[in-house]
C-alpha cells in the first residue's frame, strides 16, 4: 500500500481515538468512559452500515464488529480480573476491535481478519508494556515486593485456571494498592497502532 486513500478512513479514524485514550491514560490513569462507550458503539454503526450496504470502507460487518468487540474483551479480562490493568483498557481493546472487525471482516487464506489482527496487536502491546514495566521496576527499586507481586499473580492464574475464579480475583484487589501502576494504554496503543503499520507498511 503506497498511501492512504479515502476507503481506509476507519483505519485513521480507531488509531486517532486510541491515541487519545492512551494520552489520557498516561495522564490520569483512567480511560474514561465517555471516551470507550463512544468507540465501541460507532465500531458497531461501521459494521452495520456495512452489513446494510451503506457504507463500503471495508470489508466487514456487524457480526464481524462484534466478534472482534468480544475477542478484545476475552484477551484483556483476565489481566483486569487479576488487577493487572484498568476496566478502561479492556473497553479500549473492545473498542479496537469492534472498528478492526466492521474494516476487516473475518478475513481469508489472503487477508487477515479480526480475529488475528486483534490478537497479533494485543501481543505487540504486551510486549511493550513488559519492555516499560521492567523499565518502571529498574527505576524504582524494590525488587522483592515486584517479585512477590508477580509470585502472587502467577498462583492466581493458576487458581484461575483450576476453576476458583473468585479466589483470584479477591487476591488481586487485596494486592492491588502495592502494585506499580502501568497505564496500560500507552503500550496498547503501541501495539495497535504499530501492528497495523506492519500491516499496511504505512498509513500515512
Amino acid at each position: 500500500m503506497d498511501g492512504l486513500t479515502a476507503e481506509q478512513w476507519p483505519l485513521v479514524a480507531v488509531c486517532l481515538a486510541m491515541i487519545a485514550a492512551a494520552i489520557i491514560d498516561w495522564w490520569k490513569f483512567k480511560v474514561p468512559n465517555w471516551l470507550t462507550f463512544p468507540i465501541i458503539l460507532s465500531g458497531w454503526a461501521l459494521g452495520l452500515a456495512h452489513t446494510l450496504g451503506l457504507e463500503h470502507a471495508g470489508n466487514g460487518g456487524i457480526l464481524a464488529s462484534l466478534g472482534g468487540t468480544a475477542v478484545g474483551f476475552i484477551l484483556l479480562y483476565p489481566m483486569y480480573a487479576f488487577g493487572g490493568m484498568g476496566a478502561g483498557d479492556v473497553k479500549m481493546q473492545m473498542g479496537f476491535g469492534a472498528w478492526v472487525g466492521a474494516y476487516y471482516g473475518a478475513g481469508d487464506h489472503a487477508h487477515p481478519g479480526f480475529l488475528s489482527i486483534v490478537f497479533w496487536s494485543f501481543c505487540v502491546g504486551a510486549i511493550v508494556g513488559g519492555i516499560i514495566a521492567i523499565g518502571m521496576i529498574a527505576i524504582r527499586g524494590d525488587f522483592r515486593n515486584n517479585l512477590r507481586n508477580v509470585r502472587g499473580i502467577a498462583g492466581d492464574f493458576l487458581a484461575f485456571l483450576s476453576g476458583r475464579p473468585g479466589q483470584a480475583v479477591e487476591r488481586a484487589k487485596e494486592r492491588r494498592p502495592r502494585w506499580h501502576r502501568l497505564p496500560y494504554g500507552v503500550p496498547l496503543c503501541i501495539g495497535f497502532i504499530g501492528y497495523l503499520l506492519a500491516l499496511h507498511n504505512h498509513l500515512l
